[in-house]
């Protein structure tokens, strides 16, 4: 019988750990539509969401009779209600993406692509950090090891370069680094929720908390809103798709099925799409250090998977 459950959440995280891994890929292409878009970073982010919306809602809504939560861990009714602890968990982690989206989009315009994509996957530094204090989860020397491993060979792969950039390129950097917060905080409220809701629900519901928060700092911002032309529609609609539908939705699944800090560092998958969607679209150089730093990568993630 322990057999048998053992097999089960082997096999559960088998398919969490593929869902993040695909989930990185999709998102791994989102700079190339941030910087195709004829709007500007926040609108760009806004409409990631808005047009994510409508099926967001129809995948929440397909999830609504199950009887049982994604995860398995506990039961509940058709017409469960949200918790006023759930409530504020959703409330942060709308807050804490859009937060993040404005940040990251910025960066982009801002320093590179290898630059932005890698400093803002930083990310599993706070993750760990923050299971650890919030959600109890032990962290071990192996995953430790895992993780410095994991961003090391990122550093490698992405061709970053820091320390002698002109100002503009050194603020978005910094930018960059602060999305690795606020992305953090995001992945450990969806750590939280993932643990009483299913994914659907729990992305559509996070963002209808961050569609208007994008709105008003585009507001504030001045930003127009509208795209003028059918390419950008079509540049925005792909981008929704692609990072938030597809991506987010993934990651979301697969959150429920490993350690929140495991699934941060398997999202270290991104910098490697980016640098090869640089190389294949921008004609970017991959050299004997990026190559080099994809093996680092993997072998950075396997030593931490073996914690897992």
């Amino acid at each position: 019988m322990e057999e048998g459950v053992n097999v089960s959440v082997r096999n559960a995280q088998g398919r969490g750990l593929a869902a993040l891994i695909s989930g990185a890929v999709c998102i791994g292409f989102a700079p190339v539509w941030v910087r195709w878009s004829e709007v500007g970073p926040i609108p760009t982010a806004f409409h990631r969401i808005m047009l994510a919306l409508p099926a967001l809602a129809l995948w929440a809504w397909w999830e609504r009779p199950r009887n049982l939560v994604e995860a398995g861990r506990e039961q509940v009714g058709p017409r469960r209600q949200l918790l006023t602890r759930e409530t504020a968990w959703i409330i942060a982690a709308g807050v804490f993406f859009a937060l993040d989206l404005a940040a990251w989009h910025s960066s982009i315009h801002l320093t590179s692509v290898a630059n932005a994509t890698l400093l803002a996957n930083f990310a599993p530094v706070f993750v760990m950090l923050g299971a650890w204090v919030f959600l109890g989860e032990r962290v071990g020397i192996r995953f430790l090891a895992g993780m410095v491993i994991a961003l090391a060979g990122a550093w490698l792969l992405t061709g970053a370069r820091f320390g002698t950039s002109p100002l503009p390129q050194f603020r978005g950097d910094m930018i960059a680094l602060l999305t690795a917060v606020f992305y953090g905080g995001y992945q450990l409220c969806v750590a939280r929720l993932r643990r009483g809701l299913p994914p659907g629900r729990t992305l559509f519901f996070s963002s209808l908390v961050t569609a208007p928060v994008l709105g008003v700092m585009a507001w504030v911002a001045g930003d127009s809103l509208v795209p003028s032309t059918l390419r950008a529609w079509l540049i925005l609609a792909a981008l929704a798709i692609s990072a938030q539908v597809m991506g987010q939705g993934l990651i979301t699944y697969g959150f429920a099925h490993l350690p929140a800090g495991y699934s941060s560092l398997t999202l270290l998958v991104q910098p490697a799409v980016a640098t090869l969607t640089g190389w294949w679209l921008f004609g970017e150089r991959v050299d004997l250090a990026r190559a080099l730093g994809a093996v680092v990568l993997l072998a950075g993630l396997f030593v931490a998977r073996r914690r897992v």
